[in-house]
């Protein structure tokens, strides 16, 4: 018997850009290091670098829709599989991460 790996859920930078102009309170988490955090970010965006992230993924709802952010989606595919892994029912993976996102950005310091 084979396990089959789910399919990585995917979002547009496009839609998420859409989402948050149409105030939709979105769960975003940057899965980059904190000096590619701290060049420009989504405002709003939670900072989980991919290494620490299993240690906070038992804090969070898995019933809830995540976004998950890096940057060019590779990083953030994987976090995106590892939580499907984990029962998580709703990440996405934002494809092209934000090399793609024509959005805002904020810099500067995690706070």
């Amino acid at each position: 018997m084979t396990s089959e790996i789910p399919e990585i859920p995917e979002i547009q930078p496009d839609e998420v850009k859409q989402r948050l102009m149409n105030n939709e309170k979105l769960l975003l988490i940057d899965v980059r290091e904190l000096d590619e955090y701290e060049e420009g970010h989504i405002p709003g965006v939670t900072l989980i670098p991919l290494n620490s992230l299993p240690n906070y993924l038992e804090t969070l709802d898995k019933s809830l829709e995540y976004i998950i952010v890096c940057r060019r989606g590779n990083r953030s595919g994987v976090a995106t599989e590892l939580m499907l892994e984990l029962g998580f029912s709703n990440p996405k993976n934002m494809v092209g991460g934000m090399q793609q996102w024509t959005g805002k950005v904020e810099t500067g310091s995690y706070i």
